[in-house]
């Protein structure tokens, strides 16, 4: 009797799901939700205009969420969404955080604060929030650092001097450059006409390591942007080969 094992593969396709009228829906209520004068009539108005967005249930919860005995006024100065998560039965969570301007008084303030929500689509189309803004965080700077590129000293001066020499001729010319002049020094796409009115300033830090009969060059290049006046400065990882007397970036 012969035994076969069947291995079976499943292979599980992300779904891309729209989520430009959620995040839409959401950045309307919170321009709402986070505004108010200093009248009744400012407050009042908050909660009718609310109703476009909460349940009956959250539309009661929030009826004192701003007193009226209290003289602050909140305006919205900058919104962000963090994450739009579709969480099954036609709902998703979405993280966002908001500045507020706080008067009070004759003081103001900023205030920067990050919520989540659940929103409720239904088959037309229709949403409602079903979640009250709910206190959250939002990502933090991250401690990680790449490792640092060093020179492996596999490349002599000589070389070295020739690609720099290279490598500045072309980044003088790569700004403003056509497809037909980039062909000469780089591979086809490996980089594309960009059309800028940049200024060649120098190369920074270029490092060189062999590969076989070719060169990696890791480096910093340094330009000024005609219209704005600063300092542009990009990094670049190229592979460069030598073919007769001549350097061209083939990656």
């Amino acid at each position: 009797m012969d035994t076969h094992t069947i291995h079976e593969t499943t292979i599980i396709e992300k779904e891309y799901v729209d989520t430009h009228h959620v995040e839409n829906f959401v950045e309307n209520f919170a321009k709402v939700y986070y505004s108010w004068e200093q009248s009744d009539k400012s407050i009042d108005n908050r909660m009718e205009s609310l109703k476009g967005y909460l349940t009956d249930e959250l539309q009661a919860l929030n009826v004192d969420t701003v007193r009226k005995d209290i003289p602050v006024s909140s305006s919205v100065r900058g919104f962000q969404i963090w994450t739009v998560e579709p969480t099954g039965d036609n709902e998703f969570n979405v993280t966002y955080s908001v500045d507020q301007l706080i008067t009070e008084g004759e003081n103001t303030k900023t205030v920067h604060s990050a919520y989540i929500v659940s929103v409720y689509v239904d088959g037309s189309g229709n949403m409602v929030l079903v979640k009250n803004p709910t206190i959250t965080n939002i990502p933090k700077k991250s401690s990680y650092k790449p490792k640092a590129i060093e020179s492996e000293g596999t490349v002599d001066s000589i070389t070295t001097n020739e690609i720099n020499e290279f490598l500045t001729t072309f980044f003088k010319l790569y700004p403003t450059a056509t497809a037909s002049e980039l062909s000469y020094y780089v591979n086809d796409g490996i980089l594309k006409p960009i059309g800028k009115e940049y200024i060649f300033q120098e190369l920074v830090n270029p490092i060189h390591n062999r590969k076989d009969n070719q060169v990696t060059v890791s480096l910093t290049v340094e330009y000024i942007d005609q219209q704005t006046k600063a300092t542009q400065v990009s990094q670049f990882d190229l592979v460069l080969e030598k073919n007769g007397s001549n350097w061209k970036i083939i990656e």
